[in-house]
């Protein structure tokens, strides 16, 4: 099993397609094949179940027709009292003068006679006198030393039902009879006084008293077995093998109590439906053979034509399929071949001609991919080049610093020794400010280091006015140890000032306040200025979101544009900044970034 599993996950998208689409398809076709010919065989051998029925009714009645005419005319002939009286005399040993023999003829006999010749299912009705002297009267009389010549003849042969002998009376009767079998009824004519007078039969060509065991075929026929346990077969069908086959009927339907019997039946190969049909009235069984192999080996044979047609229609579906398939998976296998070239590392690589449908917005999707990678990969280039040479100004900065804190601290001591402490106090902050900004960092910086730069930035701004600018603080020490990106409050601080505060001349406050919020915190600075309006405060929004350029002059929101733009780098798109004011009352200007918690101890 895992052998086919590895196998398939090694195949072409076509070929596994294909196979899909194979099993889909060859699955319930062999179902409904199945399904199908089992159905056909099945309504076969029910057909010919109701046709062996039907069969067996007919014959049935037609023997029960038969067996009643032979039993009326046997009654007829016993109720005749000419031909008792005759019978009586003839026992008796009296003697007739040819005028008597004569009128009984002409009057009895042909009237016997008549009755024969009118009822053409009889084939003949004789009667035999135990007497040697008699004027036999033909075709009715006869003496019973004739009986001696018939089959069925012995000594102390039983009245009844006799079966399947021929008329051998005369030799002539054999010439005109043939092969034709005939069965009687063969009954004892009684005087009370005297005894048996003679014996009567009367006698019907077995194939009238059996139509349908006479008309059988190659792969129709019957076979009447009678009470002495003697099968009866039309010329030709009695084979070893239909004897053999009937004799195990009779004994596996000794126990039958149905009047009809019909069932299917498999031996030696061969597919039978059996009919069996109890004969009470002849004290015999009629058992009926319908061979229907033949026509199951046509269904057959259409199964296996059905089968190879539907072997020949998926091996042509297959091809198709997969041809499809192949045209379809063209594009992909083409995106394929495009991306392995991608993976050897050529990315100016363009897949061409991508289309409208699926496989072309993945083409799309894949140019668009390639496009970034290059991209990042040349902004990549280009950050690495900076951070190299922006590590090279550092170093010459430095250089530079040293220098300038040199002179400064100089002014300070200066300053100190002429005791103008504001002077030096003043140097002090400036040389902290320039050092801040000198100063090269590999990351970022907590916020706290950066509102020292905002303090430091806000002493040298109140040597500048005659009014004083406040800083009120209100920020804990979890949000104060968050990292920020250096000089990313200040210009919002220096942007209050110049835009808000300045104009109005006179003391204030700026306000700077810290809330956590969730996984981020959010830092807030509040000028109590001149505010914005709705409109300027959408026009800097513009601004700031890149929708309307802005150059490097004053009052263009370059500033916090810049802001912006660092910590969405540094966060992702979901931080930045957000702004509210009101006109003639204050701007807040509210800075989001994510909380990090280690970073924070």
């Amino acid at each position: 099993m895992r052998r086919i599993k590895n196998w398939f996950q090694g195949l072409k998208l076509n070929n596994k397609f294909t196979i899909i689409c194979l099993i889909f398809v060859t699955i319930p076709m062999i179902i409904l094949a199945g399904w199908m010919f089992w159905n056909i065989e099945d309504n076969l051998i029910n057909e010919k179940l109701s046709a062996m029925t039907f069969k067996l009714d007919m014959a049935y009645a037609q023997v029960i027709k038969n067996v009643d005419t032979i039993n009326m005319s046997t009654q007829f002939f016993l109720s005749d009292q000419g031909l008792k009286d005759f019978l009586s005399a003839e026992k008796r040993g009296d003697s007739y003068t040819t005028e008597e023999m004569l009128d009984f003829y002409n009057r009895d006999i042909a009237s016997l006679e008549r009755m024969v010749n009118n009822n053409t299912y009889l084939y003949q009705i004789r009667v035999y006198v135990d007497s040697d002297s008699m004027q036999e009267m033909m075709p009715i009389l006869y003496r019973r030393e004739r009986m001696q010549r018939l089959s069925f003849w012995q000594e102390d042969f039983s009245y009844g039902w006799k079966f399947g002998y021929k008329d051998n009376l005369f030799s002539s009767y054999g010439q005109l009879t043939g092969e034709r079998e005939i069965l009687s009824l063969l009954t004892s004519m009684e005087d009370y006084g005297l005894g048996e007078t003679g014996v009567l039969e009367v006698a019907m060509y077995m194939d009238t008293m059996f139509p349908v065991i006479y008309e059988s075929g190659e792969t129709l026929w019957g076979s009447f077995a009678d009470g002495d346990g003697n099968l009866h077969f039309a010329h030709g069908i009695d084979t070893e093998f239909n004897q053999e086959l009937i004799k195990t009927i009779l004994q596996d339907n000794r126990s039958v109590k149905e009047e009809i019997h019909v069932y299917f039946y498999e031996t030696q190969g061969r597919q039978l439906v059996i009919g069996y049909q109890p004969l009470r009235e002849l004290n015999g069984v009629l058992v009926y053979v319908d061979d229907i192999e033949s026509d199951l080996t046509k269904i057959r044979n259409q199964r296996y034509v059905f089968v190879l047609c539907g072997i020949l229609v998926i091996i042509l579906l297959a091809v198709l399929v997969n041809k499809v398939a192949k045209g379809m998976l063209k594009q992909f296998y083409s995106i394929l071949r495009s991306i392995r070239e991608v993976q050897k590392g050529d990315l100016d690589l363009v897949i061409e001609n991508c289309g409208s449908n699926e496989m072309g917005e993945l083409g799309d999707q894949i140019n668009k991919m390639l496009y970034n990678i290059k991209q990042l990969t040349t902004d990549n280039l280009n950050h690495e080049l900076l951070v190299k040479n922006t590590e090279i100004r550092a170093l010459q900065n430095q250089i530079n610093a040293h220098f300038i804190y040199n002179v400064l601290e100089s002014i300070k001591m200066m300053a100190e020794i002429k005791e103008d402490y504001d002077i030096s106090d003043a140097i002090t902050s400036l040389g902290k400010l320039l050092r801040y900004s000198m100063k090269w960092v590999p990351g970022n910086v907590t916020v706290e280091e950066e509102l020292e730069y905002i303090r430091n930035y806000l002493s040298l701004i109140n040597l500048r006015f005659d009014y004083e600018i406040y800083l009120s603080v209100n920020i804990s020490e979890v949000i104060l140890k968050q990292r920020i990106p250096k000089m990313s409050l200040q210009p919002i601080v220096e942007n209050a000032i110049y835009h808000g505060i300045e104009q109005m001349a006179e003391d204030t406050n700026i306000y700077m306040k810290g809330i956590e919020d969730g996984e981020d915190c959010i830092i807030e600075i509040t000028d109590a200025g001149r505010g914005m309006s709705e409109e300027e405060v959408e026009n800097l929004y513009k601004r700031i979101s890149g929708e309307v350029e802005v150059s490097g002059g004053a009052g263009n929101g370059i500033g916090l544009k810049n802001v912006q733009d660092r910590i969405k780098i540094n966060f992702g798109e979901k931080y930045g900044i957000e702004i509210a004011s009101k006109l003639g009352c204050y701007t807040k200007i509210m800075v989001r970034i994510p909380m990090n918690k280690e970073g924070s101890v």
